[in-house]
Protein backbone atom coordinates (compact mmCIF):
# COMPACT_ATOMS: atom_id res chain seq x y z
CA UNK A 1 0.00 0.00 0.00
CA UNK A 2 1.45 3.43 -1.10
CA UNK A 3 1.00 6.47 1.85
CA UNK A 4 2.89 8.86 0.13
CA UNK A 5 2.82 8.73 -3.85
CA UNK A 6 4.77 11.60 -4.10
CA UNK A 7 7.76 10.49 -2.06
CA UNK A 8 7.45 7.10 -4.37
CA UNK A 9 8.00 8.54 -7.11
CA UNK A 10 10.36 11.62 -6.24
CA UNK A 11 12.88 7.97 -4.76
CA UNK A 12 12.65 6.05 -8.14
CA UNK A 13 13.74 9.08 -9.88
CA UNK A 14 16.51 10.01 -7.66
CA UNK A 15 17.58 6.20 -7.76
CA UNK A 16 17.09 5.73 -11.55
CA UNK A 17 19.11 9.32 -11.50
CA UNK A 18 22.09 7.31 -9.81
CA UNK A 19 21.97 4.06 -11.57
CA UNK A 20 22.35 6.05 -14.86
CA UNK A 21 19.13 5.33 -16.41
CA UNK A 22 17.59 7.19 -19.13
CA UNK A 23 13.93 6.66 -19.09
CA UNK A 24 11.43 5.11 -16.19
CA UNK A 25 7.55 4.46 -15.77
CA UNK A 26 5.97 5.13 -12.63
CA UNK A 27 2.37 5.64 -10.79
CA UNK A 28 -0.13 6.71 -10.10
CA UNK A 29 -0.20 10.25 -12.46
CA UNK A 30 -2.18 12.60 -9.80
CA UNK A 31 -1.84 16.04 -10.43
CA UNK A 32 0.45 17.67 -7.73
CA UNK A 33 3.14 14.84 -9.32
CA UNK A 34 2.61 16.01 -12.60
CA UNK A 35 2.87 19.94 -11.71
CA UNK A 36 5.71 18.77 -9.38
CA UNK A 37 7.47 17.33 -12.96
CA UNK A 38 6.73 20.31 -14.71
CA UNK A 39 8.38 22.03 -12.45
CA UNK A 40 11.55 20.22 -12.33
CA UNK A 41 11.19 19.86 -16.27
CA UNK A 42 11.31 23.56 -16.45
CA UNK A 43 14.78 23.44 -14.72
CA UNK A 44 16.67 20.94 -16.77
CA UNK A 45 15.98 18.34 -14.42
CA UNK A 46 13.85 16.33 -16.40
CA UNK A 47 13.81 16.13 -19.87
CA UNK A 48 10.18 15.65 -20.46
CA UNK A 49 7.09 13.23 -19.18
CA UNK A 50 3.67 12.39 -20.42
CA UNK A 51 1.08 10.69 -18.68
CA UNK A 52 -0.08 7.16 -20.10
CA UNK A 53 -3.50 6.31 -19.70
CA UNK A 54 -3.91 2.37 -19.05
CA UNK A 55 -7.80 2.65 -17.04
CA UNK A 56 -6.41 2.37 -13.99
CA UNK A 57 -4.66 5.48 -12.27
CA UNK A 58 -2.47 6.39 -15.12
CA UNK A 59 1.46 6.19 -15.61
CA UNK A 60 4.01 9.08 -15.78
CA UNK A 61 6.54 7.82 -18.42
CA UNK A 62 9.88 10.17 -17.37
CA UNK A 63 12.68 10.49 -19.32
CA UNK A 64 15.76 11.53 -17.15
CA UNK A 65 18.44 14.15 -17.86
CA UNK A 66 21.09 12.82 -15.18
CA UNK A 67 21.56 16.39 -14.12
CA UNK A 68 20.15 15.20 -10.43
CA UNK A 69 22.41 15.13 -7.75
CA UNK A 70 19.65 14.60 -4.66
CA UNK A 71 16.42 15.13 -4.30
CA UNK A 72 13.43 14.54 -1.89
CA UNK A 73 9.84 15.06 -0.18
CA UNK A 74 9.95 17.39 2.66
CA UNK A 75 7.98 15.94 5.18
CA UNK A 76 6.04 17.52 7.15
CA UNK A 77 5.33 19.72 4.15
CA UNK A 78 5.70 23.03 6.34
CA UNK A 79 4.55 26.67 5.76
CA UNK A 80 6.54 29.15 4.98
CA UNK A 81 6.41 32.79 4.42
CA UNK A 82 8.18 35.01 1.42
CA UNK A 83 10.83 35.81 4.38
CA UNK A 84 11.77 32.68 5.72
CA UNK A 85 12.46 31.50 2.17
CA UNK A 86 16.22 32.03 2.50
CA UNK A 87 16.03 30.14 5.94
CA UNK A 88 14.51 26.89 4.38
CA UNK A 89 17.00 27.04 1.27
CA UNK A 90 20.23 27.00 3.73
CA UNK A 91 18.25 23.88 5.42
CA UNK A 92 17.56 22.05 2.70
CA UNK A 93 19.86 23.16 -0.69
CA UNK A 94 23.73 22.85 -0.32
CA UNK A 95 24.12 25.90 -1.46
CA UNK A 96 22.65 29.19 -2.21
CA UNK A 97 21.63 29.29 -5.88
CA UNK A 98 22.47 25.87 -6.31
CA UNK A 99 18.84 23.86 -6.92
CA UNK A 100 15.25 24.54 -5.80
CA UNK A 101 12.68 23.88 -3.27
CA UNK A 102 9.16 23.22 -4.81
CA UNK A 103 6.13 24.80 -3.12
CA UNK A 104 2.52 24.94 -3.53
CA UNK A 105 1.16 28.78 -3.15
CA UNK A 106 -2.05 29.74 -3.55
CA UNK A 107 -1.23 30.55 -7.37
CA UNK A 108 -0.10 26.62 -8.50
CA UNK A 109 3.15 24.42 -7.64
CA UNK A 110 6.32 26.59 -8.14
CA UNK A 111 9.80 26.86 -7.39
CA UNK A 112 11.10 29.43 -4.67
CA UNK A 113 12.93 31.64 -7.05
CA UNK A 114 9.29 32.39 -8.72
CA UNK A 115 7.35 32.38 -5.65
CA UNK A 116 10.31 35.38 -4.51
CA UNK A 117 9.65 37.11 -7.49
CA UNK A 118 6.02 36.90 -7.13
CA UNK A 119 6.10 37.56 -3.10
CA UNK A 120 4.33 34.68 -2.54
CA UNK A 121 4.51 31.67 0.50
CA UNK A 122 3.63 28.58 0.48
CA UNK A 123 4.11 24.93 1.48
CA UNK A 124 7.28 23.18 1.22
CA UNK A 125 6.59 20.38 -0.74
CA UNK A 126 10.10 18.88 -2.58
CA UNK A 127 13.70 19.65 -3.15
CA UNK A 128 16.10 19.32 -6.31
CA UNK A 129 19.76 19.54 -6.56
Amino acid sequence: MKHDPLNDIINVIKNASRIGRKEIETEPAARLIGRVLKVMQEYNYLKSFEVMDDSRGGKFKIVLSNTINNCGVIKPRLPVKRANLDKYEARYLPAQDFGILILSTTKGVMSHIEARKMGLGGRLIAYVY
